[in-house]
Order: C-alpha cells, then sequence, then structure tokens
C-alpha cells in the first residue's frame, strides 16, 4: 500500500481525503475516463517503471479500500462516518519515496505569476476566486490535471527536476535544485490544474505564510515553506527537504516501536509544535504518523539475535509536523468530518461538534502508535471505530450518545453494538483495555499511558489541553536535561 524506500524525502506534502472533505460543498466536476481517478475500474496494482529501474505505485480507490498493508492497517477512509453515505475517499496516497520516480515529457517553459509579498498574494487570491474558468487541457498537463515534466526541466528559471518523490490525487511532488539558494535541494509540490484542488493549495500557502511569519526565530517544529508560485495554473509550493514519516520509519523498521528516550523527545516537539499552531488560532485537523516528517531519518542498523532480524536505530528523533492544507482558523467554518479515520476524535464521529481538542486526541492515538508500533484503531467503520473505543476506554459518556445525530448509532442511549456478531468478535480480538497494552510497570511506562490515558478522554471539554500536556511528569527528564544546559551555558558566560 504504502511504497517508499529509506531516503531523504518529505513524505507529506500532498494531501489526502481532507482537502476534498474541507472543500465537499465545491461543484463536482463531471465525470469522464480522464479527470477522476475514482472511474478507473481495475483492482490490479497500477506500477509506473522510470528509466532509473523504479516503481512508483498508483492505485485506483477501489483498489485502495481493498487493500491491506502488513500490519492491518485498513487503506480506506471515508467523508462521513464510516460507509454511511456511501463515500469514500483515497487516504495514504500521498506516501512517496527519493527511489520511486515517474516522469513524462514536458516542454521546458518559465513564465510563472510572480508573487511578492502579502498584498501580492491576497491579489492573486481574489484574481484566482473572480477568474474562474473551466480548464482547458493544455499541452503541460497529462489526462488527470497533472503537470507534465522530465528531469532537468526548470521552473521559473530556478527549481531543476532532479526526480519525482511522489504521486497522488490532487498533485505530484519533486526533488529540486534550487539554482538561486547555492544548488540547495528542496521539494516542490505542483498541484493538479483543476479549481477546487488549486484554491485549496491557496488556502494552505495561506496558512503556512501565517505560520512562518509567527515563527520566523523558527522554534517550532513545523515545516518551512520556503516558496510558492503558479506555473501555468498549477500552484507550486516549495518546501524544505526532510527525511522519511515516522509511520514509513516505523513501516521499513518491521514496525518495531520507537525507544521510549526518543518517544519523549518526538512527542514534545510535536505538542510543541501543535500547541503554536493552535495558539496562532488554528486546528491541524490531520495530525498522523504520516504527517509528522524527521528533520533526518538516517540511522544505526544492528542485529537482533533474539528476533533474528536487523533493527533500525535511529540517530536524530528531530521531527516536524507538516501539511497544513486542511487546517481551519477558529473563525471559519467547521466542517462536520476532519481527520484520518484512524485518528479521528469521538466528537467528530458522532457529529457533536470540535475544536482544538480534537487535535489532542489524534496526539494521542500517534503516541501509542510509537510504543506499539501498531495503530490503535484498525478500523474502516464508525460503529465499529466506537465499539474500539469502548473495548480500550470504557464506555462512552451517555450524554454524547443522547446528543449525537448519528441515531443509528445508539440504543436505549448505548452503542448499539452486538459484541457476539463477526464484528464484535473482531474488536474483542484486536482491542483490549488501554492499561493492558503496557510492556512494563516502570515509572516511566506508567506516566505515558497515564498522560494516553488524559488525552483520550471523550468529553472534549475534559480532554488534556497541550500547555497541560507538556507539564506532565512524563516530560520531567527533558525540561531537567535543558535547565542544566541552561545553568551550564549561564556559568561558562
Amino acid at each position: 500500500m504504502r511504497n517508499s524506500k529509506r531516503v531523504h524525502s518529505p513524505g507529506c506534502w500532498i494531501r489526502d481525503d481532507s482537502w476534498e472533505e474541507k472543500y465537499s460543498s465545491c461543484k463536482r466536476r463531471k465525470r469522464s475516463h480522464s479527470s477522476e481517478r475514482e472511474n478507473r475500474p481495475s483492482r490490479h496494482n497500477r506500477h509506473h517503471k522510470t528509466s532509473e529501474g523504479h516503481y512508483l505505485e498508483s492505485k485506483s480507490l477501489n483498489e485502495k479500500l481493498d487493500c491491506k498493508d502488513r500490519r492491518g492497517r485498513r487503506c480506506s477512509n471515508d467523508v462521513s462516518s464510516g460507509y454511511d453515505n456511501g463515500h469514500l475517499k483515497d487516504r495514504d496516497w500521498h506516501h512517496y519515496s527519493k527511489s520511486s520516480g515517474h516522469s513524462g515529457r514536458s516542454r521546458r517553459s518559465s513564465r510563472p505569476y510572480r508573487r511578492r509579498g502579502r498584498e501580492s498574494f491576497s491579489a492573486y487570491r481574489s484574481y484566482s476566486r473572480s477568474h474562474r474558468r473551466k480548464r482547458s487541457r493544455s499541452f503541460e498537463d497529462d489526462e488527470e490535471g497533472h503537470l507534465i515534466y522530465h528531469s532537468g526541466d526548470v521552473l521559473r528559471a530556478r527549481y531543476e527536476i532532479v526526480c519525482t518523490l511522489g504521486e497522488g490525487a490532487f498533485g505530484k511532488v519533486v526533488e529540486c535544485i534550487d539554482h538561486e539558494k547555492g544548488g540547495a535541494r528542496v521539494a516542490l509540490k505542483i498541484i493538479k490544474n483543476f479549481d477546487r484542488y488549486r484554491e485549496a493549495a491557496v488556502s494552505e500557502v495561506e496558512v503556512l505564510e501565517q505560520i512562518n511569519s509567527l515563527d520566523c526565530d523558527r522554534k517550532y517544529a513545523c515545516v518551512r515553506m520556503l516558496d510558492w508560485f503558479d506555473h501555468h495554473g498549477h500552484i507550486c509550493i516549495v518546501f524544505e527537504l526532510l527525511g522519511l514519516s515516522t509511520y514509513d520509519f516505523l513501516k521499513e523498521n518491521g514496525f518495531m516501536p520507537f525507544p521510549m528516550d526518543q518517544i519523549r523527545e518526538m512527542t514534545y516537539q510535536i505538542f510543541r509544535a501543535v500547541r503554536f499552531i493552535h495558539r496562532s488560532k488554528l486546528t491541524h485537523t490531520d495530525l498522523k504518523p504520516e504527517n509528522i516528517l524527521f528533520v533526518n531519518s538516517d540511522y544505526y542498523m544492528e542485529y537482533n539475535p533474539r528476533m533474528k532480524r536487523d533493527e533500525r536505530t535511529l540517530k536524530n528523533p528531530d521531527v516536524k509536523v507538516v501539511d497544513f492544507g486542511n487546517a481551519t482558523y477558529d473563525h471559519e467554518h467547521h466542517t462536520s468530518v476532519v481527520s484520518t479515520r484512524h485518528y479521528r476524535a469521538p466528537e467528530v464521529i458522532l457529529e457533536l461538534g470540535w475544536n482544538q481538542a480534537c487535535d489532542v486526541w489524534s496526539l494521542g492515538c500517534i503516541l501509542i502508535e510509537y510504543y506499539l508500533g501498531l495503530t490503535l484503531f484498525q478500523t474502516h467503520d464508525s460503529k465499529e471505530h466506537l465499539a474500539m473505543m469502548e473495548r480500550v476506554l470504557g464506555p462512552i459518556p451517555t450524554h454524547m450518545l443522547q446528543k449525537t445525530r448519528k441515531r443509528r448509532y445508539v440504543h436505549h442511549d448505548r452503542l448499539d453494538w452486538d459484541e457476539h456478531s463477526s464484528a464484535g468478535r473482531y474488536v474483542r480480538k484486536h482491542c483490549r483495555p488501554l492499561k493492558q497494552y503496557m510492556a512494563s510497570k516502570s515509572l516511566e511506562h506508567e506516566q505515558l499511558f497515564d498522560l494516553i490515558g488524559k488525552m483520550l478522554e471523550y468529553d472534549f471539554s475534559k480532554r488534556i489541553s497541550l500547555d497541560q500536556a507538556l507539564k506532565h511528569p512524563f516530560f520531567d527528564p527533558i525540561r531537567k536535561e535543558r535547565l542544566q544546559w541552561t545553568a551550564s551555558v549561564c556559568h561558562t558566560v
């Protein structure tokens, strides 16, 4: 399902279903054989071979609904809850690796829209909204709206394309040489030439510009947007080039959990970054291991004689939060459904309304995934998802079930769930109470699970905030180490 190699690739600049959820109100394009991947009937994998002999996997929607990866994570993701309204979206299509490639022919061109400053951005956004046009077939676009290019093409007389890092429903990401920055390598996200994707990209640029301006000192682990421009109808966003996503590292390491000290360091950085996002009056809404990338994913390889396998140990646990395509301002309309399935909070599933606390729930799911190496809630159905929550965390509060509009989930103020059905047996087999996942009874393990329990609180009004989470005893070793370092620096001065 997720085909990636261990290289320096920013595996997240393309979005999955969350953009389409956010812009579901946009008029749907007329179905054609060329404009929607969902129309492809084949259930067989499609692989495109590059001149270097590498393969980049491209799957239809039906394939994604049926496939499972090696650890049992379902590939599907929905617009509403489960299969409630029959609308399903791609998920996990945005993963790619530097060693995967797909290139085509194109004519070199460098007549981009040149933007300078916030006023130009606002003017461009106004232009894009007031001058909508039906997309005309360009000699530079393929049938799906992707820009056609090949290695060596130069965009904006500056960015020389080296190779394709990945592709998906919303665009492609390529590695480029930035000739104005001494040959620095960057990741360039090229959005499809369709109105709804272009408008979503412009919205993401706006969020990224705000984050960059508010974090000018780079204190927080949020990805940096370096540049953006319009290339013949394709919004192109330039990012710093990072390493593997935390999910891809887990996958390539046989889903072996991260060491406790690295979990602590990684989550501390992530919590601070997301707290910064929240203080910027934003909710990320799509936090997951795929959207957290290592700055450098180099590792040591050691043989484990007990497990009879090679195991990778990360050299540097520094990470960055990425993918702000569905970030929502506090004052903006909040769509009914956000987040990728496995990290979706109960209030979102029950359509009780959501706020920044839904990010905290997602982070709780991420934290235990780093600890286990496996996804906690492996499901594609909303009611089954809620049943898994009850198996792990106990009964859902009655007042939440009484308020939900999803009445088909409820019977006599309880979750309408048959524990003796095949689905019920699946849940009992794959889920157990939270504390039973603990691998040790040591203090740091107790502290970690206490923190996870507070983050996975059903009632979002009672869920721990990130300010409180960062003060939790689990992070005491980091605070102590930083105090010692500060004292050492002051003494030296």
